[in-house]
């Protein structure tokens, strides 16, 4: 597997964006979608020539970056990736100067709740438009 920045305009990225929206309404109906800040940087897991997982690292300020757009294609989950791409994330984030990573997740989400829990994310408040959100978790790890 090979891991590989790609421009927010990237085809492949497209079409996995596209994908996680759709499972995302699938669980919890047409929500919205949430903006991405225009200087995050996004990742493409590939395998072979396909495009299996993807995530990005935006700044929220100086010392903190948040993770967005993080998802895998259904038939390469369990392999991996996730925390292949989790970990290159965080590489990234560090590069970019940020001390802590966060996110915010679903609760019809438990796969990425065990995923950012077993690699060291811990519950944080929630914030920006997740305060009011009961269903919504958010995560936070001191890189």
């Amino acid at each position: 597997m090979l891991i590989e920045e790609r421009p927010a305009d990237d085809d492949a990225l497209s079409g996995l964006v596209s994908a996680a929206f759709e499972e995302l309404v699938a669980k919890y109906g047409a929500e919205g979608r949430s903006g991405v800040h225009p200087e995050a940087r996004f990742l493409v897991a590939v395998t072979g020539d396909r495009a299996v997982g993807c995530g990005a690292v935006q700044p929220v300020d100086s010392a903190t970056g948040e993770l967005k757009r993080m998802y895998v294609v259904p038939d390469h989950r369990g392999r991996g990736v996730a925390r292949s791409l989790l970990g290159a994330l965080e590489d990234l984030a560090r590069a970019q100067g940020h001390a802590v990573l966060r996110l915010a997740t679903g609760h019809l989400q438990p796969e990425a709740i065990r995923l950012y829990r077993g690699s060291g994310y811990e519950p944080i408040p929630p914030y920006g438009k997740y305060v009011n959100v009961p269903t919504t978790f958010c995560f936070a790890k001191a890189l």
